[in-house]
């Protein structure tokens, strides 16, 4: 029995935003099409979708969501596409145009920043109202980018008086002892998608200027031992590699009128056992601790080319796959 397929038009009032809805070369319509397992095609002042139902309802959905921000004044770009199609398959596309309604600050230029997806969304909320937020997912999901966006929106309104940036130097078995240089050189390579951000968010002279005056502080983890962080926003990158202890020690540096990021990727774990992290470990001991939260990313968060998110589900399904095949291998085994 042939497919059920479906043949609906979407019509956009206004012409002249129909560039801007399919994209150049169609990258738009190209990209829904993808995401969403139909055929789209423009004739004159209407899409043409055709498709299973379901898909080609939601196929109509993302176009009606997409034409809103146009018609609001706000240019979409392809994340805006990837991020609606994905948010329609997951069922949280009612939330999409949520996403343009704040602006938690403005860039080096003057653009405003966005959340991008309901990941993305999630993640800003846990940050706003809790003293300790964990970021946990791939890389690509802009976990270290929107940390950063939230320590500088929250030292420009006062909020703080200082950021702290922080990870273990833990990478392909070196140790900070035998990198050359001072104790800023040592660090910074590990630290560079952090710099990424700081520049441009506030721009690399601007940024250069607050450590000066030591209002951005970057340093390595285990140079936080000892210390109170008072009235500061304090973020561990790359968490997976620190040990239960290092994990321990920096969560326990919280002063008052602070708040804590800890982000990380548990598939991407450098120490000797993978077992030991300290940010496996800490899911468990902290899951019932309030004003603590955990936001979960997953490959549908990421914001970078569709392709990294296909790269990171097809490793998923293999490491999967491997943990049934050694699973099966015990129980033989036994």
């Amino acid at each position: 029995m042939a497919e059920e397929t479906v043949s609906k038009r979407f019509i956009l009032s206004n012409t002249d935003q129909m560039i801007s809805l399919i994209g150049v070369n169609n990258q738009n319509l190209d990209t829904i099409a993808q995401e969403l397992g139909v055929t789209l095609s423009q004739i004159g002042d209407e899409v043409r979708i055709e498709g299973d139902p379901h898909a080609g309802s939601l196929a109509y959905q993302v176009l009606s969501k997409l034409s809103e921000l146009l018609q609001r004044g706000i240019g979409i770009a392809q994340p805006d596409v990837i991020s609606a199609s994905k948010m329609a398959k997951k069922g949280t596309l009612d939330y999409f145009l949520d996403l343009y309604s704040e602006s938690l600050i403005k860039d080096a230029k003057g653009a405003p920043i966005r959340v991008k997806n309901f990941g993305q969304r999630q993640y800003v909320n846990a940050i706003k109202h809790n003293a300790i937020t964990f970021g946990i997912g791939p890389a690509g999901t802009g976990k270290t980018y929107l940390a950063v966006v939230m320590a500088v929106a929250a030292l420009k309104a006062g909020e703080v008086e200082r950021i702290i940036l922080t990870r273990p130097a833990v990478e392909a078995g070196e140790s900070l002892g035998f990198l050359p240089g001072d104790m800023k050189e040592k660090v910074d390579p590990y630290l560079r998608p952090i710099y990424d951000a700081l520049h441009a968010v506030l721009g690399t002279e601007h940024t250069a200027r607050l450590m000066e005056r030591g209002v951005i502080e970057i340093a390595p983890l285990a140079y936080m031992r000892g210390r109170t962080l008072d009235t500061a926003f304090a973020i561990l990158d790359e968490a997976q590699n620190t040990t239960p202890a290092q994990m321990k020690m920096f969560l326990t540096r919280l002063g008052f009128n602070s708040k804590m990021i800890v982000n990380g990727d548990i598939s991407q774990i450098d120490l000797p056992n993978k077992n030991k992290s300290g940010l496996i470990q800490v899911q468990h001991i902290l899951k019932h601790v309030d004003r603590v939260k955990f936001a979960y990313f997953s490959a549908d968060d990421v914001v970078r080319n569709p392709v990294v998110a296909n790269i990171i589900a097809a490793y998923d399904e293999a490491d999967n796959a491997q943990q049934v095949r050694q699973a099966q291998h015990t129980k033989e085994q036994k």
